[in-house]
């Protein structure tokens, strides 16, 4: 059956369908593409806001009803359209019944995820299914996932050699300093209590995804402490970062082994802070966060007192417009490898000097949380439809850099009115004493 739209925006009256829908007026303006949900006026007035505020008629937008409850309606949803943004969490608990229907229409699927129990196992369970219908399932395609795992494919081939490990270093502020409220919306919060509460399910799933271990690369990249500085980042004080970057690219760099039998990087991601204070804050919220995630009554307290337990950083009504418009981010990655003519005949084959080549890279953009990130997954639908036949095989349930390697991702996304830039900061040899 004919698709009658490009793009749907499933979820789009909630807090990042609403972002998603405003920058549907420009990275959608050449696609057909409708919003849903299941409530109508509040989608309509999601219409008339974005209308508003980017000073465009889309009285016409079509206006699908569907409801994570009512798998006809998600059926009837997913069959008018060739991709769904899916904008509905937290995936582990309205994820898969999207998923599942969108493979079975033959649509494609990219969602916001953050959350690796969700993403692997959609893999271990979907996978097959996708790649027989012809259909691509992209999680992680927003902040912080797309600029790390992007970001690692655009280090490798700006290195000009081969890439052993490669540090990510994450930086956020506000412009002028000015604080006007919480930083995250709630439902990231909701999504990380129960990701950290359920982290031990990891193992199990893992197990039955990934059979064969990854081939070991040598030196290994060994974690740094819990609290340093590093002269990456200008001696900011660094810490290990939470999110789910580090599996994400993991999951990348074991496609490209099975498919290209490319030589697998190494990656560890950290979070850096200026101040001393903001260390002590975050360790904080970390440690207490971590404990009382893993009991019922802990995660009772964190979900109904996000305020109180991320001392204000989290509320239900998100982040305020001006914040999100001041706040800027840098990820910094240090790569360190072997230039191009030491490259080995196989990727299992050892090295038998020490790495003596090393590459600085930088992605830098404004907004990450919400307008940077529905940026990303929008052009993440729109590589899709345009660029399928550059991306792996013909379906499957991939992260964003194993499914966009090859496309033009990371330039659609440098693009001046997407506001993302990544660039090669310094490449040097290191020379031995």
């Amino acid at each position: 059956m004919a698709k009658k739209l490009d793009v749907i925006i499933f979820g789009a009256s909630g807090f990042t369908g609403k972002y998603a829908v405003v920058e549907g007026v420009r990275v959608l303006k050449d696609l057909s593409w409708g919003i849903a949900g299941r409530n109508k006026e509040k989608l309509e007035k999601v219409l008339k806001e974005a209308g508003e505020k980017t000073k465009t008629d889309l009285s016409k937008t079509p206006i699908i009803i569907a409801d994570i409850k009512d798998e006809n309606s998600l059926k009837a949803m997913a069959e008018q359209c060739k991709v769904l943004v899916n904008c509905c969490g937290p995936y582990r608990f309205y994820g898969e019944v999207v998923v599942k229907t969108c493979i079975n229409a033959g649509t494609h699927h990219v969602d916001v995820s953050g959350e690796p129990q969700y993403m692997e196992q959609m893999q271990l369970k979907y996978n097959d299914l996708a790649k027989e219908k012809g259909v691509y399932v992209v999680s992680a395609c927003g902040f912080d996932s797309i600029p790390s795992d992007l970001g690692t494919v655009f280090v490798e081939n700006h290195f000009d050699g081969v890439v052993n490990s490669v540090e990510t270093y994450l930086e956020s502020w506000q412009e002028g300093g000015n604080t006007c409220g919480a930083a995250l919306h709630y439902g990231t919060w909701e999504s990380a209590v129960y990701g950290l509460a359920h982290a031990g399910e990891l193992h199990g799933i893992r197990s039955q995804l990934f059979k064969e271990k990854l081939p070991l690369t040598e030196p290994k990249l060994k974690n740094r402490p819990l609290i340093f500085k590093s002269d990456i980042v200008d001696n900011a004080y660094c810490l290990p970062f939470p999110g789910s970057d580090r599996s994400v690219v993991r999951r990348s760099q074991r496609v490209f082994y099975e498919n290209d039998k490319k030589r697998p990087v190494q990656m560890n991601a950290y979070i850096a802070f200026r101040s001393l204070a903001a260390v002590i804050g975050v360790t904080l919220v970390a440690v207490v966060f971590g404990l009382l995630s893993k009991f019922s009554f802990g995660r009772y307290l964190l979900l109904n007192y996000p305020k109180l337990f991320s001392f204000g950083f989290v509320s239900h009504e998100g982040p305020s417009e001006e914040k999100m418009e001041k706040t800027k981010f840098k990820m910094t990655f240090y790569a360190l490898g072997w230039p191009k003519e030491e490259t080995l005949a196989e990727p299992t084959d050892k090295y038998t000097v020490p790495p003596s080549k090393t590459l600085i890279a930088r992605v830098t953009g404004a907004n990450p949380g919400y307008g940077g990130t529905c940026v990303a997954l929008l052009l993440s639908a729109v590589t899709i439809l345009k660029e399928h036949t550059k991306m792996p095989g013909s379906g499957g349930v991939l992260p964003p850099g194993a499914a966009f390697a090859k496309t033009n991702m990371v330039s659609e996304l440098a693009k001046n009115d997407n506001g993302f830039v990544f660039e090669v900061v310094s490449a040097k040899e290191i020379t031995s004493e």
